[in-house]
């Protein structure tokens, strides 16, 4: 099986809406390529996380900064500047 036939079968692979025959061969795709396992993986926990549809509070510092950076660059975009915020990883160090 390709990457591609394993991608157009993944939704309903997630949603156990496949056979049997079919779900074997998905789950040796799985076996050996880490590429579409990560895919999947990443896949089923996002459909999890917003299955379960929380508000997850982000950390007030964190959550300061990130304010910070959206309205210098909103300020920026609108004034013709090039955004002087530092790379946005910066934003998830605990200060």
């Amino acid at each position: 099986m390709k990457c591609t036939e394993f991608l157009k079968e993944l939704t309903d692979y997630l949603d156990g809406k496949i056979s049997e025959n079919l779900k074997m061969e998905l789950d040796e795709h799985l076996h050996w390529c880490r590429e579409c396992h990560v895919v999947m993986n990443t896949t089923k926990k996002t459909i999890e996380i917003y299955r379960d549809n929380e508000l997850y509070e982000l950390p007030e510092g964190l959550r300061t900064r990130l304010h910070e950076a959206i309205m210098t660059k909103c300020r920026n975009s609108r004034s013709g500047k090039k955004s002087t915020t530092s790379h946005p990883s910066n934003l998830f160090s605990y200060r």
